[in-house]
């Protein structure tokens, strides 16, 4: 049976252990590194990053191998290869193997969980193990930004970073997390469709106290 034309879909450095650390900092080169979760079908967000931050080192997350693959291609395409990866991975198993603590300035979680029944509410980005990794990753400062087009879920999100102590919110106004405009020059793929919808968009962005 031939492989499928995603088999060999980038992953991260393997190790002979299970719970091995992975340096972040080996993985791209430039400065400060970003973090994406779910870059998604073209890594757009991240393409566009790339050029706005031509001095960062990016890396996404993508647990689908199709996604990562291209995503991977598209950067390596338009020049960015040395500095900005999508690696095929399952944030929630790999987070954890990621070091140093501090390593990044910013994380983006855009437009997640697309999981609506109650019974799939385990498979949401979105929770305990996500904050805990994002607070030990990130540099003090550094930035969570997540954003949706559901006021529900921005809501969900907004209580549940509120809730972690190592975060405290960064919007427009003091004591909110929210944004009315997104600040780093780059759209993932449905923030561009949302606005040609004229739908609205819920941004949210909190630092590591």
């Amino acid at each position: 049976m031939p492989l499928s034309p995603y088999a060999n879909a980038p992953r991260l450095p393997p190790s002979e252990r299970a719970d091995a650390p992975i340096d972040v900092r080996a993985l791209v080169k430039g400065a400060p590194l970003e973090l994406e979760i779910g870059p998604g079908p073209k890594a757009g967000f991240l393409v566009e990053r790339a050029v706005a931050a031509p001095e960062a080192g990016l890396i996404g997350l993508e647990i689908r191998r199709k996604w990562a693959t291209v995503g991977d291609g598209r950067l390596a395409k338009q020049g960015h290869a040395a500095r900005a990866r999508v690696f095929c991975e399952d944030a929630k198993s790999v987070l954890p193997r990621l070091s140093p603590a501090g390593a990044f300035a910013r994380v983006f979680l855009h437009f997640p969980d697309p999981w609506w029944k109650k019974r799939h509410h385990k498979r949401l980005v979105m929770g305990d193990l996500f904050l805990a990794e994002a607070a030990r990753l990130l540099a003090i400062g550094g930035e969570l930004f997540v954003q949706t087009d559901v006021d529900e879920r921005a809501d969900l999100y907004a209580r549940a970073v509120g809730s972690c102590e190592a975060f405290e919110p960064a919007g427009d106004a003091p004591g909110s997390p929210r944004l009315t405009e997104n600040p780093y020059g780059a759209r993932s793929p449905r923030e561009h469709r949302a606005i040609a919808d004229g739908l609205p968009v819920y941004r949210m962005r909190w630092r590591r106290r």
